[in-house]
């Protein structure tokens, strides 16, 4: 695991930015995963730039999200399909009908779930994973206790985590209380992750992930296991880190061209 940290949000977003461009910029077919929520919104702004003003193109890209509310109506704004075409895939040179996500509509979430996880695996593996963290520690919507080995589900949100989406909605009761989700073992089938986080209030979960022991209680501490993770943080969300300056170190005196 690579942690960088990075004096603002928007150095984050940048970086961030930088290492969806890398693949893009091969020409070739790609998969993305894109989470949504407020940690990688700078990053899709860098890449929405990017294409207005230096070239970049989505054109060969495919995007899966990481999950959805259940029962929210499809055009419902807070829908994860409605906020990622908000956020980003409106803007860019994408096909519209390459962007994919878990259909939170279906009138039998258990086989949604299961669809969606077979449409993961045909089309191959994601080659940059996009990802944020809450504040207990989940990764997608996989709260703590998940198995780090799950498989795209449904799931019932906690009490913190509708709290900390209430502010996209009319208050915490207003926040579904189901979800579609790529489970942990879904979501570590990518090439590489990359965990953004901004902010103070992310510290503990952060510190928890990178620095924690391995377990189900912090969901994101699955990275651990991953052959290539990388933890994208500013310095407020780097502020329980005790390795700190040596990840500042490392970052530092990385040997030209190794990239992220």
């Amino acid at each position: 695991m690579e942690v960088v940290i990075l004096p603002t949000a928007a150095d984050g977003g940048r970086v961030v930015a930088d290492i969806v461009a890398a693949v893009l910029q091969r020409g070739e077919p790609v998969n993305l995963g894109l989470a949504t929520g407020s940690s990688p919104l700078l990053a899709y702004r860098e890449l929405i730039r990017r294409c207005r003003v230096g070239g970049l193109s989505f054109a060969r890209a495919a995007a899966f999200l990481l999950d959805e509310y259940v029962g929210l109506p499809a055009d419902h704004p807070e829908s994860y399909r409605q906020v990622i075409r908000r956020e980003l895939t409106d803007h860019v040179d994408i096909d519209p009908g390459a962007v994919h996500s878990p259909d939170g509509t279906s009138p039998d979430p258990v086989a949604a779930a299961a669809d969606y996880e077979n449409v993961l695996l045909a089309a191959g593996p994601i080659r940059v994973q996009i990802l944020g963290i809450g504040t207990n520690g989940h990764l997608g919507f996989n709260e703590p206790g998940s198995s780090l080995a799950s498989a795209t589900r449904v799931k019932t949100l906690t009490r913190q985590t509708r709290a900390d989406n209430a502010r996209f909605f009319d208050g915490p009761n207003e926040v579904p209380r189901h979800v579609l989700t790529q489970g942990l073992g879904t979501i570590s089938r990518a090439e590489h992750l990359v965990l953004t986080a901004s902010g103070a209030h992310k510290a503990a979960a952060v510190a928890a992930a990178v620095e924690g022991p391995l377990t189900a209680s912090c969901p994101a501490s699955v990275l651990q296991l991953h052959p290539h993770a990388t933890v994208v943080v500013d310095e407020a969300a780097a502020g329980r880190l005790a390795n700190a300056e040596f990840y500042r170190e490392i970052h530092e005196h990385k040997p030209a061209g190794q990239g992220y």
